[in-house]
C-alpha cells in the first residue's frame, strides 16, 4: 500500500499589488500556508491556503504539530477519510478560520497528488462539467477608491472583456454608495453586471434600506451583508429584497451551509475552499447548492477556484483577484471574459519552487 512519508511545510508572504480595503478591514498581507506531501512511490502533490494579514502562524503551528505528523502513513487515496480524522483531530479548535486553513492545506495538495498520479486536470477529476467560466474583478471597486476611479475601472474592466464588477459598499451615508453606484451604472450600461460587497457591515434595518438602493441599479447580488452567524437575520432580509444575496466566505462548515438553504437566507454560494478546509468539503458544498438550485460563486483564491468551478454545473462566476504572480510561472487564462483551467495534471497551478523559497517566512520537513 502507498503511503505518506513526508510533509514540506512553507509559509510565502505575497503582498498585494493594490490597496484592498473594505467597510470593516484592510487586506494588509497575503500569508500562504503551503504544503507539499510525499509518497512512498515518490509522487508529490501540493497545495495551499491563505490569511489576509494575520494568524498565519497559528496555522503552521497547526500543520506542524498536529495535522502533519497525522499524515504519515496514511494511504493518500483515501483523502476522505484522512479529512475527517484530521478534523477530529483537531475537534477541540474546529469549526472555525483556523482549523479549516490548515485543513485545507493538507486536502488541496492530496487532491493534487491523486490529480497527478491519475494524470489528470483537477476540474475534470472532480466533475468536469464545464470548460470555461465568466470572469468578473473586483480589484478596482475598493471601498477607499473615489467614485472616478471605480467608473474608470470598471470600463477598463469591460474592454478587456470582463462580465461584471463587484463595487464595495457600507459609506457612512447610503447616499455615498447610491452615487458610487449611479455612476458605475451610467458608465457602463445595462448589460454588464455590478455585484456589491457590504463585508458584513450592516444592521438588518439598515440592510433592508440599502437594499433598495441596490434594486435600482439592477445589482446582481447583496454580499455579506450581515454578521455571517446571523442566519434569521439574512432569512429575513432575503424574503424584503429582490436581490439576491450572497454569503459563504465567512461561513467554515458544511452545516453552516445547508442552514442558510433550509431557511432560503441566501441565493448565491460563495464557498471559499480556503475557509471551507478544502476541495473535500467544497465540492460537498456545491452540489448542496445544487440540490436547492442555487448557484455556487466562491470568494476569492482565484487560481484554486477555477478548475472547481469548471468542475460542477452550478458555479456561475469566478471572482478576479490575482493572489500567486509572484510564485508561479503562468497567469490563469482569461479570453473575452471567460477563464478556462488548465489541463495539466494536478491543480492547474504551476509552481514556481524558487519564488516561493525567496518569499518564505516558515520552511520546514515533517517525516516519520
Amino acid at each position: 500500500m502507498t503511503k505518506i512519508t513526508r510533509v514540506d511545510i512553507q509559509m510565502a508572504d505575497l503582498t498585494p499589488k493594490t490597496k484592498r480595503q473594505d467597510a470593516i478591514q484592510s487586506f494588509v498581507s497575503q500569508e500562504t500556508p503551503i504544503v507539499t506531501v510525499y509518497d512512498s512511490d515518490g509522487a508529490s502533490g501540493t497545495g495551499y491556503s491563505y490569511t489576509i494579514g494575520t494568524g498565519g502562524p497559528s496555522i503552521i503551528a497547526l500543520l506542524e504539530h498536529t495535522l502533519a505528523p497525522k499524515l504519515i502513513g496514511q494511504n493518500p487515496d483515501q483523502i476522505e477519510h484522512i479529512w475527517k480524522e484530521l478534523l477530529f483531530s483537531t475537534h477541540a479548535t474546529a469549526t472555525g478560520a483556523v482549523t479549516s486553513l490548515a485543513l485545507a492545506a493538507c486536502d488541496t495538495a492530496l487532491w493534487d497528488l491523486r490529480c497527478r498520479k491519475q494524470n489528470l486536470p483537477l476540474w475534470q477529476a472532480a466533475g468536469g462539467a464545464q470548460n470555461r467560466i465568466p470572469v468578473y474583478s473586483t480589484e478596482g471597486g475598493w471601498l477607499h477608491l473615489e467614485t472616478q476611479a471605480l467608473v474608470d475601472d470598471a470600463l477598463k474592466t469591460r474592454e478587456q472583456g470582463f462580465k461584471g464588477s463587484k463595487i464595495k459598499i457600507g459609506r457612512p451615508l447610503a447616499s455615498e454608495d447610491a452615487a458610487r453606484l449611479h455612476a458605475v451604472r451610467d458608465a457602463v450600461g445595462a448589460e454588464y453586471q455590478i455585484f456589491t460587497d457590504a463585508n458584513q457591515s450592516f444592521t438588518l434595518s439598515e440592510a433592508v434600506r440599502r437594499a433598495r438602493i441596490l434594486e435600482e441599479y439592477d445589482a446582481g447580488w447583496m454580499e455579506e451583508p450581515l454578521p455571517a452567524d446571523d442566519i434569521t437575520a439574512h432569512a429575513v432580509l432575503a424574503a424584503r429584497t429582490s436581490v439576491p444575496i450572497a454569503v459563504g466566505e465567512s461561513l467554515y462548515s458544511l452545516s453552516q451551509f445547508k442552514d442558510y438553504l433550509q431557511l432560503n437566507a441566501a441565493s448565491v454560494i460563495q464557498a471559499d475552499v480556503a475557509r471551507v478546509g478544502g476541495i473535500t468539503p467544497w465540492l460537498k458544498t456545491a452540489h448542496l447548492a445544487e440540490a436547492y438550485n442555487v448557484m455556487i460563486c466562491p470568494h476569492f483564491l482565484m487560481e484554486l477556484h477555477l478548475p472547481l468551478v469548471c468542475a460542477v454545473p452550478n458555479a456561475k462566476w469566478l471572482e478576479y483577484i490575482p493572489q500567486l504572480d509572484d510564485i508561479t510561472t503562468a497567469a490563469v487564462s482569461i479570453k473575452d471574459g471567460f477563464a478556462a483551467p488548465d489541463d495539466s495534471p494536478g491543480l492547474g497551478i504551476r509552481w514556481d519552487t524558487a519564488a516561493i523559497a525567496a518569499k518564505s517566512l516558515v520552511s520546514l520537513t515533517v517525516t516519520g
